[in-house]
């Protein structure tokens, strides 16, 4: 089934996957990216984030109030400096706090790894950690403030924990009284595609805390409209809006830096990849972490990469190939094989506009467990937090197909995109 969209204008697959490409491979090599596309037929447009238009047209939303930062390393403006020194030293701003998420405010934790309370070397802020011994605000950590502000890279996947902490720093901005403001940032895999199951919410985690699709297609001001207006969250929930962004606008069109958002999503390709190859996660099989191609690759050292890569070809899913690889995890966060050589298939997106992840990680899912026999085990309770549901690894166990396993999907999405439609911006 073709995967379910909003309207949106015209795209040109090949340019785009041109114009990825390139930037993947300026990542790899270690270069500062530059603006990609200056070398097609018309440069792109660069893209104004949240804390350029709260600066410069939208001052009056913190002036004169103390302001804390809920941000991490991925809070840059246009030219990469820090959100943290924009604030601090604009003089309409008095910046009291730091608020980090998971990763911490560097952005240098493992998937998981608790942070710790610190503080700001260069602004000597104290940073408030979100993802230690809360992940909600404490009134204690709120006192004296009078604005709390937002400005972290979101992945655009429903199992990415940022979104959630911004849902979080919401309820206690509303809890305290004070206004909550989102600086906008663009959704890096685009906003016209919705894909994937709806999160039931006996699975609600800190991985998915809101019934949201797995590609949801939002901007994180986007979301935080859908959480208080769909999901009841009570806040006064003021935006410093994206300027520039189309809705089908991938990373590289934006014209804006890439900072890898966590440790392992180190650029678009995997980003593109990620709500489908994550939910390898709650299996015994390797995402790549501790490689190069974290969420781009999937393997294990008993997996014939050669037979998967030719079964998932044989499948004619649109926009990707497979190709048999084997790779090395060094030192990987989730303890997987390391140092071990293993084998499995590389995901590579060939057409982004026709690319539908989440179907094929669930075909990618049923291949390999088939493959697999009794060396497969599941993380169950993880995957099916990830998954939204427990009835996908039933499915898979049962001996049931893709098309079988997502068949529902069509339904569910349909009763969640009027709610999105109504918190769109752009």
């Amino acid at each position: 089934m073709p995967p379910q969209s909003c309207p949106a204008s015209p795209r040109h697959p090949s340019r785009v996957a041109a114009v990825a490409t390139a930037v993947i491979l300026t990542a790899a090599l270690g270069c500062a990216p530059e603006a990609p596309g200056a070398e097609s037929a018309g440069a792109v447009q660069q893209v104004r984030p949240g804390i350029e238009v709260l600066l410069t047209d939208s001052i009056h939303l913190v002036a004169g109030r103390r302001a804390a930062l809920v941000t991490n390393h991925t809070g840059i403006d246009a030219e990469g400096t820090s959100s943290i020194d924009r604030l601090h030293g604009h003089p309409e701003v008095e910046l009291v706090a730091l608020f980090s998420p998971e990763h911490g405010i560097r952005g240098t934790a493992e998937a998981g790894e608790l942070v710790d309370h610190s503080m700001d070397q260069a602004t000597g802020l104290p940073v408030h950690s979100l993802y230690g011994e809360t992940r909600k605000p404490t009134p204690e950590m709120l006192e004296g403030v009078e604005v709390l502000l937002f400005d972290i890279q979101d992945i655009g996947t429903r199992y990415y924990t940022y979104i959630y902490t911004m849902g979080l720093a919401m309820e206690a901005a509303g809890e305290a009284g004070i206004p909550f403001v989102v600086l906008d940032r663009p959704n890096p895999v685009g906003g016209a595609l919705v894909q994937g199951n709806i999160l039931e919410p006996d699975f609600a985690s800190f991985v998915g805390l809101y019934p949201i699709p797995k590609r949801h297609g939002m901007t994180p001001a986007e979301l935080a409209r859908l959480y208080r207006d769909a999901f009841g969250v009570a806040v006064e929930l003021q935006i410093a809006p994206l300027e520039g962004w189309r809705r089908d606008d991938l990373f590289p069109d934006t014209g804006l830096p890439w900072l890898a958002p966590s440790p392992n999503m180190p650029d678009l390709e995997s980003a593109l990849h990620y709500p489908g190859t994550c939910l390898f996660e709650g299996t015994n099989l390797s995402v790549g972490r501790g490689t190069p191609r974290a969420f781009q690759q999937v393997g294990a050292p008993w997996i014939d990469g050669e037979v998967l890569a030719r079964r998932m070809t044989a499948r004619g899913l649109p926009g990707v190939t497979f190709h048999p690889v084997r790779f090395t995890p060094r030192n990987p966060g989730d303890g997987k094989f390391a140092d071990q050589e293993v084998g499995g298939v590389r995901l590579e997106v060939t057409d982004p506009d026709r690319y539908d992840p989440a179907r094929t990680g669930v075909a990618l899912v049923v291949e390999a467990r088939a493959l697999s026999g009794d060396r497969w085990s599941w993380r169950s309770s993880h995957f099916d937090r990830l998954a939204g549901t427990d009835a996908l690894r039933q499915g898979v166990e049962a001996g049931l197909d893709e098309p079988d396993l997502t068949g529902g999907w069509e339904a569910e999405l349909a009763g969640f995109l009027p709610l999105r439609a109504a918190a769109l911006l752009y």
